[in-house]
């Protein structure tokens, strides 16, 4: 999907006024345009004519959910009115992979939703969020209507996790590598990392038998075993897999058979309560657990970004939070993503990924058959030793969050941020965060007065995802 550019919803405005320079731009990403600026110059030029409409948008889940979110566009008739549907399309593709829907109610912008229905019809990267968060995630899909009301706001969130009592394990499915560790009343007594490649794995046998070994080994080091937790890339209801990435190379049928249902038939096997969410959500959930306070947003830079929430009163909330593949970057000819083709989303900003794509430009020689981990390697390597080089690949990575941690409070309540994730070990990750609070500083000095990050030590990046994902699971 990477050629496929000419499908994308182009500017017909000059990219100056639609995309504005950052003040901070990084020198490997020239082009870098965030979106938190992009669309606030759009709003802006809107309302500046005098004649902005207010468009409300309510996403609708499955279970009757529904959230709101508003924003200006260009009346129909102007000049500039080409415009709105590349800046609302935008808009409604962060809702749908951070919050997750199938119903898009439209109010002031009735011109709109018959396009916007065509492009999740007919175009390439519309048909994949179709696929992904209408089919896949809510079971229908994307239906686009116009409503002169939007319908009440309603949505559910759930207090979970937080349980330390017991001899528990709690495991942690990545891209790269799969780690366990068995938890005695909250307390860490072995842990193992193990490297695995499930992405195009088309056998869910492998899948299966990887998680069972990690588990057996984790259950070595303890008396008895009274529940599992997990935290795993993708989506997942009820302990069951609605779409994930871990399991994309399997095809339809076998994940139908084997691996829709993968953790159920696990806690069967095992006979104990066992839980499962998204690895970001567990990452947020770390962070809550650590530092003793709600209102966290969790990103985890590994494989792919992973994304968390965990609100203000302590919840697990219903949304997806899959950031990976919200838009941070507006340029009409932004990074492709891997996957789904489409452009400037977070995965090719917030992990290996993103170190994989700058590390061309930075000017450092290696082998460029290595595998994303690997080359992460080389250049957290030449970072220990000062390298000039892979400082500039690491600053771009701090631009990008301060810039886009503006762009999530657009859509998150949140006071703390925790970063874990391979990228973000070592000086690497403190000149990450450090360049994010400098662009905070610079351009959202509001923002940056309310964030706090959370720099886990490197204990609790190692131990505070098993535990919270050992907590999931409540005994009796």
């Amino acid at each position: 999907m990477r050629g496929e550019r000419s499908n994308y919803p182009r500017p017909v405005m000059s990219e100056t006024v639609l995309l504005p320079e950052p003040k901070f731009l990084p020198e490997l990403h020239p082009t870098y345009r965030p979106a938190i600026l992009a669309n606030r110059a759009f709003e802006q030029a809107a309302r500046e004519t005098g004649l902005a409409a207010d468009v409300g948008i309510a996403l609708e889940q499955a279970d009757g959910s529904v959230f709101h979110h508003r924003t200006v566009i260009f009346p129909a008739d102007h000049g500039l009115a080409g415009n709105n549907f590349r800046h609302v399309e935008r808009i409604v593709k962060c809702l749908l992979w951070q919050r997750g829907g199938w119903k898009i109610h439209l109010s002031g912008a009735d011109d709109l939703v018959p396009r916007l229905q065509e492009y999740y019809r007919t175009n390439t990267f519309g048909q994949f969020d179709n696929t992904v968060i209408g089919v896949k995630n809510n079971g229908h899909p994307i239906e686009v209507t116009t409503c002169a009301e939007l319908p009440a706001e309603h949505s559910e969130a759930r207090l979970i996790g937080r349980n330390l009592n017991g001899c528990r394990i709690g495991f942690d499915l990545g891209g790269s590598d799969r780690k366990a560790a068995a938890v005695i009343d909250g307390e860490v007594k072995f842990s193992e990392e193990i490297a695995w490649d499930p992405y195009f794995e088309p056998d869910p046998n492998y899948h299966y038998e990887g998680i069972m070994d990690s588990l057996r080994r984790a259950a070595e080091h303890l008396p008895r075993v009274d529940a599992i937790g997990g935290s795993a890339a993708g989506c997942y209801s009820h302990n069951k897999v609605t779409w994930a990435s871990l399991f994309r190379g399997v095809g339809p049928e076998d994940f139908d058979a084997h691996v829709r249902d993968i953790f159920t038939r696990i806690a069967a096997e095992w006979n104990v309560p066992l839980d499962v969410l998204n690895d970001g959500e567990v990452t947020a959930l770390a962070g809550s657990m650590a530092l003793g306070k709600n209102g966290v947003l969790g990103i985890a830079m590994g494989t792919s970004e992973g994304g968390g929430y965990i609100d203000m009163d302590g919840n697990i909330t219903t949304w997806l939070s899959e950031l990976a593949f919200a838009p941070v970057d507006l340029h009409p000819e932004a990074p492709a993503d891997e996957w789904s083709g489409d452009l400037g989303c977070g995965a090719q900003y917030f992990s290996q990924q993103a170190v994989g794509r700058l590390l061309p430009a930075s000017g450092i020689e290696y082998d460029a058959s290595l595998k994303l981990p690997e080359q992460l390697e080389i250049v957290q390597a030449l970072m220990e030793q000062g390298d000039e080089r892979a400082l500039k690949i690491y600053d771009a990575i701090g631009i990008y969050l301060g810039y886009s941690l503006a762009h999530y409070a657009e859509f998150y309540d949140y006071e703390y941020v925790l970063l874990l994730g391979r990228v973000t070990t070592g000086p690497g990750g403190e000149h990450i965060i450090e360049r994010s609070r400098e662009v905070m500083a610079a351009e959202f000095p509001d923002l940056a007065k309310r964030i706090k990050f959370h720099i886990p030590d490197e204990t609790e990046k190692r131990h505070g995802q098993a535990i919270a994902a050992a907590s999931l699971p409540r005994l009796g």
